[in-house]
């Protein structure tokens, strides 16, 4: 949802947090200002999702490149081993990581 808003948020950093896809091909695809992170849980199941996109009767279906590919360009963070729902658990790795990004301390961050 973010990234359809990215290029019009005035914002520092943008993380996508178990994406399966942005539409983008490319972080810089995002057309945004801000840092682009990406993180996914080990156990999360948008692992399992084709990274693919294609045009179908005048529109494009599909999410396009995984965000947490080193192809899309993203910075990637440790989401720790959850799954898609223990992304903001208490004392995750995740929510440890996000609140980090959102606060401005992203040379804290850990790196997956």
């Amino acid at each position: 949802v973010c990234a359809r808003a990215a290029d019009g948020l005035d914002v520092a950093d943008i993380a996508l947090v178990g994406s399966p896809g942005t539409g983008a091909d490319t972080a810089a695809g995002l057309h945004s200002e801000a840092r682009i992170w990406a993180g996914r849980g080990a156990d999360d199941w948008v692992e399992h999702v084709p990274h693919v996109s294609a045009d179908l009767f005048g529109t494009t279906v599909g999410f396009g490149t995984d965000p947490v590919s080193p192809a899309f360009g993203a910075r990637v963070f440790d989401a720790g081993d959850g799954g898609h729902s223990d992304y903001f658990d208490p004392g995750s790795r995740s929510l440890t990581n996000l609140a980090r990004i959102a606060l401005g301390e992203t040379t804290e961050v850990t790196h997956a």
